[in-house]
Parts: C-alpha cells; structure tokens; sequence
C-alpha cells in the first residue's frame, strides 16, 4: 500500500497507542502527514515540544462533537480511532459518559470519515468487549457493533477493528502501579492472584492495527494471538527483577474486573480464520431476512471454546520476566537505560 502521499488522523493519538504509532512512522517514508486528533491541549504541547516534526499537526477537539472530527478529518485518507475512555473503575460509576465517548464518538468518527470520503477507518476495541460484564466491555462491545453495522452501508470507507487484550507498561496500567509500590516499599496490592491477562506489548498492538490496515474488509474483526500471566506471577516477577522482597496484599476484585479475559468467544471462533499469528473474525452480513438463513446449519458452537487468557499459553514467573525485561519502562526503571518511552 503506497502511503508516501497519504494523510492518517490517530483519534486519541496522544495516548500511548498513538505515541507508539508515531514512533513507528515517523522514522520511515510512510504519511505525508499525521494528525493527532484529542483534547488534551497540555498532552498535544508535549506532544508537540517532545517530536518537533512539521509532518505532525495538532487539533484540538473531542469525538463526542461531530463538527470538531468533522474538520479535522478533511483532506484525511486513513483513521486510526484509538479515542476512548477506557479505566474500568471511573466508567462502572459514570457508565453514561463512556456510552458518549466509546458509542456516539465512534458513530461520529465514522459518519465524518464517510462525508470526507476517507479510504479506511481502523477501530480499536479490547478484549473487554467479548462477553463483557462492565460498562466499559459494554461500551466497547456497542461500538464494535456501530462499527459492523455501519461498515454494511459504506462504498467509499472500509471500516474494521482491531481487539486486543492488556497493554503491558501503558498508561494506567498495572505494572508502573506495582513498579511505585516496589520503589517506595509498600505491600505490592492485587485484586485476585488466579486472576490471568493477556499479556502483550505496545510493539504488538501497533502491529495488530497494522495488519488490520493492510489486510482488514468491511466489518473484519482481528485479534492477535497472545499469552497469559496471572497477577501473581507478574507481581512476583517484578520483585525478582527487582530484587525487591515487598509484601504482596490481596485486596479483593475491584468493580467490575473479570476472573480471565476472553479475545474471541466461542461463537465468533466457529467462523474465525487462523491467519497465523491472528484472527480473522468476518462480519455476518446477513440481512434482517435472517430467518432463511437457519436451515443451512452450522457448526456445533458446543463442540468450540473460546479464546482467553486461562486457555492460551500460561508463560509463569519465568516467561512472564522474559517478556518484562523488552519492555522500555523496564530497561529504564530497573536497568536504567537511556530510553524514552513516550506514553500519554
């Protein structure tokens, strides 16, 4: 795909998502230009002072407000919608405001792309959205939907998705949570020690949206493949690394926070692709004559399991330590080296 010439709007863009984008092409021929698109005026300043590249434009809006992505997305070819809220704990107590953001920005972000014409609309979902039990699955899961739907009457704009599961080191993560507690020796606090997650990198998001972009159609669902770590084994990790001896204190399950994550439920794995290191999850487009459609049969959904963080690969203390030490949080705050991770 000739992107040389090319104009991407990253929404959200100066959340960890959309730094780790820029890092990416920023350093390669890809986009004439990249428009960083929130509303966070202090992050686009530091944004802006960190990078100091002209390629990069700044504006300033919110995807709940229609004629602000509307103008920003003029002239735009690609649309990476990275803008969401997504904290579980501040969206099970202010459900209404994610619904604003996570719902009505995405149809907003989608409707402008359609009006400008744009080429294709990658959205970015979370593992949350599969079986979801919080206002923030919830949330994620109706966008997923608005996005499907809405990819059934495009001609001009692809819209597709990308899903995937806990970024490791990203903002309002755990790890530079436990990191903290380590340094000023506290107890290093978990929910629930049985308690697993996908476990993958910043690299490895980008990667997946990327692949979306190149490889997506209408109403294609991708997820990448990814392995798994209690909360236990990834506290005890961090202390090994840090040969730190701090009290771990169970705390109990936060609101809404599920035992282990699922990245593909069992009836979206009946019609997934294996494409290696992906899924691909293929919108049903069946029409609202849907009825003709149950003779056909399928396959037993019974006979299928779903894809989540208890049944891919467990990686242990050991494992889970290997993948830390590639984190650029990690080399820095334990290994001090001179790298800068940008995160929003």
């Amino acid at each position: 795909m000739m992107l040389q010439n090319k104009v991407l709007l990253i929404t959200g863009g100066t959340g960890s998502f959309g730094n780790a984008v820029l890092n990416r092409f920023l350093t390669t021929e890809h986009f004439s230009e990249i428009r960083i698109f929130s509303r966070d005026e202090k992050k686009q300043d530091d944004m802006r002072n960190k990078i100091k590249n002209d390629k990069v434009k700044f504006y300033i809006g919110d995807v709940r407000d229609y004629n602000s992505v509307e103008r920003a997305m003029r002239g735009v070819d690609y649309v990476f919608h990275a803008a969401a809220l997504k904290q579980v704990p501040s969206c099970e107590f202010f459900p209404l405001e994610a619904t604003k953001t996570n719902v009505f920005g995405t149809q907003n972000v989608i409707d402008a792309a359609s009006a400008n014409k744009v080429k294709k609309v990658i959205c970015l979902s979370t593992d949350k959205a599969a079986y979801p039990i919080n206002a923030m699955g919830i949330s994620k899961a109706l966008m997923e939907k608005v996005a499907v739907a809405a990819s059934r009457n495009l001609s001009e704009t692809t819209v597709c998705l990308t899903r995937y599961g806990n970024v490791m080191a990203s903002r309002g993560s755990v790890i530079p949570l436990f990191l903290k507690q380590i340094r000023s020796g506290e107890p290093i606090t978990i929910t629930d020690p049985n308690m697993t997650r996908f476990l993958m990198s910043l690299d490895e998001a980008v990667e997946l949206v990327l692949f979306a972009f190149e490889n997506g159609n209408s109403g294609d669902l991708f997820v990448n493949k990814a392995p798994a770590g209690t909360i236990r084994d990834l506290a005890q990790a961090l202390k090994e690394l840090c040969n730190a001896n701090n009290e771990i204190k169970i705390i109990g399950t936060r609101h809404g926070e599920k035992l282990y994550e699922t990245l593909c439920t069992r009836e979206e794995m009946v019609k997934a692709e294996d494409m290696g290191n992906f899924y691909r999850i293929p919108a049903d487009n069946r029409d609202l004559n849907y009825a003709q459609y149950f003779s056909e049969g399928t396959q037993n959904i019974a006979e299928v399991e779903d894809y989540h963080s208890h049944n891919t690969l467990q990686l242990g203390v050991e494992g889970t330590k290997q993948l830390l030490v590639k984190l650029p949080l990690i080399r820095k705050e334990i290994y001090q080296e001179d790298i800068d991770q940008m995160l929003g």
